[in-house]
């Protein structure tokens, strides 16, 4: 996560987008870091999550992502939990919310990573509020910096 959450900083630094990290790790070894650069790319799918599965696709060139976990500054939208899905990563770990990135004006869907895989019955293992306070500083720094809403 620390990893992701540096990524993030590095992003809202740049302008690139909002305040969002993604790390891949496999057998304990990072494979992809990634943040947001919707704004940079002038792209709505460049997520900090499909970014960071774009890097670790083609770092191990497969689209099977099975045995890798992904660390999230904040929950996967649905755009995203989608991606993880159908790239096999066994195990999301998240820090704040979709409804903590919506209280800041994020064009957020209400549905949570919970929800979705009860939904689809998938097996996909998830820990939520890791390094929350961590996260939430990231939020609040780039609340202060008055970066752009989308």
């Amino acid at each position: 996560m620390e990893a992701a959450l540096q990524s993030a900083y590095e992003g809202i630094r740049k302008g690139d987008g909002g305040p969002f990290g993604a790390c891949i790790v496999k057998r304990n070894r990072i494979i992809a870091i990634a943040h947001n650069e919707v704004l940079k790319n002038k792209d709505a799918t460049a997520h900090a999550e499909m970014n960071a599965i774009r890097k670790a696709s083609t770092k191990l060139k497969s689209w099977n992502l099975k045995g890798c976990k992904i660390y999230t500054t904040t929950e996967a939208c649905p755009m995203c939990f989608s991606a993880i899905h159908w790239a096999q990563i066994s195990e999301i770990i998240y820090s704040t919310a979709i409804q903590d990135v919506k209280k800041l004006g994020f064009n957020e869907l209400s549905i949570s990573n919970i929800q979705m895989k009860k939904i689809g019955r998938l097996s996909v293992k998830i820990k939520k509020n890791f390094m929350r306070k961590e996260c939430m500083a990231l939020l609040e720094k780039w609340r202060a910096l008055k970066g752009k809403i989308y």
